[in-house]
């Protein structure tokens, strides 16, 4: 009972002023209640199941959270994690000096010096980890087309479909696409982009992945569509050798590439682009300091992934002497879009339990739940850069995009 009340005490010290937004209500192992913020405000109220758990929120506050919602040793009254993440990011955000997010700062620190580098094994590992899981998973809850990245909200009322066709259509513009030009497409996922480039530029696409599972399915779609002389699909890591190409497009996939090897992605962006080449990167990243993902995203969801600060790319290019001729920041699209995804979860998540189990329904909804969190208060965005190694490959304006 003493070792209670002493984790009891430890995580009140924490959160007790820190909680100026909002009215949070614990109920800890034994039956005692504490409540931290104004009570006058909307409450949350937690329950925590037992010892080891509060023992771990104290200790390893992320991934302990997000495990112990997986495994129901908190209960959150009405089943409500969206208002308490919310809760948390809102008054973590704004009070970066505060007790726990030191805590939680330091705790950032260390892990980032123990950052992996995804070497071409490992690589594969992890994108077989995520993306080989079954394919109806991924249609129930993401666009007709599977793009399973950012969309772009060019208007409030836009569907997820129009949004991802908006985002589509950007990309291509920078690109600067002519018939007949080659396209190499970094991170195909089941070939979306590619298709879709091949089909309304006449272009010639190479889609490399390291899922077996999402090259299976863009070689029947590119079949489906009539498209299989236009577009080809091969497992290839992107360090390996296959060839030159006026274009080069990469969506979503930077993320996993690992600091140490930035150096080496761009250099094999480099090689693989003709002289007067034209390069995209899309890539979630962050408005701050280099840091650290989520521990319990990095063990359950992304397994070697990261997003980078602005500036971690950007000092990779230049080492590799290419030139950077358009940054663009897409700030709450991806939080938009992880709302429709979630939503759509929630539709068939029934459906889901039956395939999966209810443990993975808590997970991933902690996934979707806690990555739109990141990017509505946690200063995470989308970067898309640009990168030739002519400085007069492009326009010497953005008129061409509009």
């Amino acid at each position: 009972m003493k070792e209670f009340i002493v984790w009891i005490k430890i995580l009140s010290y924490l959160i007790e002023p820190l909680i100026k937004i909002g009215h949070l209500e614990i109920e800890f192992p034994g039956g005692e209640v504490r409540t931290f913020g104004q009570a006058s405000d909307s409450k949350v109220k937690v329950t925590i199941n037992d010892f080891k758990t509060l023992r771990s929120l104290v200790l390893t506050p992320d991934p302990a959270l997000g495990e112990a919602y997986m495994d129901k040793s908190i209960i959150i009254e009405d089943d409500n994690l969206y208002d308490l993440l919310s809760l948390l990011a809102k008054n973590i955000s704004n009070q970066p000096d505060s007790r726990l997010s030191k805590f939680l700062a330091v705790n950032s620190k260390l892990r980032f010096w123990f950052q992996k580098s995804n070497l071409p094994t490992r690589s594969k590992k992890n994108v077989e980890h995520h993306y080989d899981l079954s394919p109806e998973l991924y249609k129930l809850f993401l666009d007709e087309d599977q793009q399973y990245s950012c969309a772009f909200f060019q208007k409030k009322d836009d569907s997820l479909e129009q949004a991802q066709i908006n985002k589509k259509q950007h990309i291509s513009k920078k690109l600067l696409l002519e018939p007949g030009m080659t396209v190499l497409d970094i991170g195909c996922g089941w070939g979306g982009l590619s298709l879709s480039l091949a089909k309304h530029y006449d272009v010639n696409v190479l889609g490399i992945t390291l899922s077996e599972e999402q090259k299976l399915i863009a070689e029947a779609r590119a079949s489906k569509e009539g498209l299989q002389d236009k577009v080809s699909f091969k497992i290839l890591d992107y360090r390996t050798d296959c060839g030159t190409f006026d274009r080069i497009v990469s969506v979503g996939m930077f993320e996993h590439v690992g600091t140490r090897n930035y150096i080496d992605y761009f250099e094999a962006i480099r090689n693989k682009l003709k002289k007067n080449g034209i390069a995209l990167i899309h890539t979630i990243g962050r408005m701050a300091p280099p840091g650290n993902n989520s521990p319990w995203l990095d063990k359950y969801i992304f397994p070697g992934g990261y997003s980078p600060a602005l500036s971690e790319m950007v000092a990779s290019v230049e080492k590799n002497y290419l030139c950077i001729t358009d940054v663009e920041v897409w700030r709450l699209h991806y939080a938009k879009t992880l709302r429709h995804w979630h939503s759509r979860f929630t539709e068939n998540e029934k459906l889901i339990r039956e395939i999966y189990g209810d443990r993975f329904c808590r997970m991933w909804r902690y996934y979707l739940i806690s990555s739109e969190i990141s990017f509505r208060y946690y200063q995470h965005v989308v970067f898309q850069v640009q990168i030739t190694k002519e400085q007069e490959a492009v326009p010497l304006t953005r008129n061409y995009l509009y």
